[in-house]
């Protein structure tokens, strides 16, 4: 089973802080073929919406904040931002962007988790989230990467109300019947850099060409294509800015 369209308390969107919004809207595009169009107007302070073919699947928004890191944040969808936040709260989480209104789309808020990993919220209005998901060119899976996997497991399924099954070694985030995510070690990651994060992983038709186009493009590849055992085919990249995202053959997620 297979969550196709944004669904309370799980991923519906995902963007990438960048310090070249233009730049990245270029890699993107030779990488998976996205279109990027920006909103008009200073209130949208350049932010720009990726859209593979018709449907929305991702945006970009130039750096905010002092110290910010160039990087993709996931977002999960809910039905209220501040009950949430206050869950999120009480959990040992933090708010780091209190919940606010994007005119005219919906609401949102930024908050982390008890190991420092952020994530988004938000609550739909007319916009509801990505127009297309688990399919080519789209957001396809979520990954948790924490030094604490038992606290991590504590906080999300207090808040969010998530399943966890483990396939092998390997813990699966669920709801409603259906795995969108997993966890995985800081350490497993490999480098130094590595701080506790949620990494999205994009669907493709195929990993090792989409690899092959990222690193051509300016990209580094940090996983070369490898087949998980009883798992898809993945690999992970690090874009010309710094942000790291997964890629995995799509139709093999969970």
């Amino acid at each position: 089973m297979k969550i196709t369209e944004p669904t309370p308390g799980a991923p519906c969107w995902v963007e990438l802080g960048t310090s070249d919004v233009a730049s990245a809207a270029v890699y993107y595009r030779q990488v998976f073929g996205w279109h990027a169009a920006t909103a008009p107007g200073a209130e949208a302070d350049g932010y720009t919406l990726f859209s593979a073919g018709d449907a929305k699947v991702a945006a970009a928004t130039p750096l905010y904040a002092p110290g910010q890191q160039t990087a993709w944040t996931v977002t999960f969808a809910t039905r209220d931002a501040e009950a949430l936040a206050a869950a999120a709260t009480d959990a040992g989480g933090k708010v780091l962007v209190p919940p606010r209104d994007v005119p005219d789309l919906g609401r949102f808020a930024v908050l982390a988790d008890p190991a420092g990993a952020a994530f988004a919220l938000w609550q739909a209005g007319p916009f509801a989230g990505a127009e297309l998901l688990n399919a080519p060119g789209s957001l396809g899976w979520v990954e948790l990467a924490t030094g604490d996997a038992e606290s991590a497991v504590s906080f999300y399924t207090r808040v969010f109300g998530w399943t966890v099954r483990s396939h092998g070694t390997y813990a699966q985030w669920g709801i409603g019947g259906a795995d969108f995510g997993g966890m995985s070690t800081v350490e497993a990651r490999d480098r130094e850099d590595v701080r506790p994060h949620w990494l999205p992983y994009f669907a493709v038709e195929s990993v090792d060409g989409t690899a092959a186009r990222a690193a051509e493009s300016g990209g580094a590849l940090l996983m070369a294509p490898t087949d998980v055992p009883d798992g898809p085919r993945i690999a992970m990249v690090r874009d010309p800015q710094g942000a790291v995202f997964g890629i995995h053959q799509a139709g093999t997620e969970g």
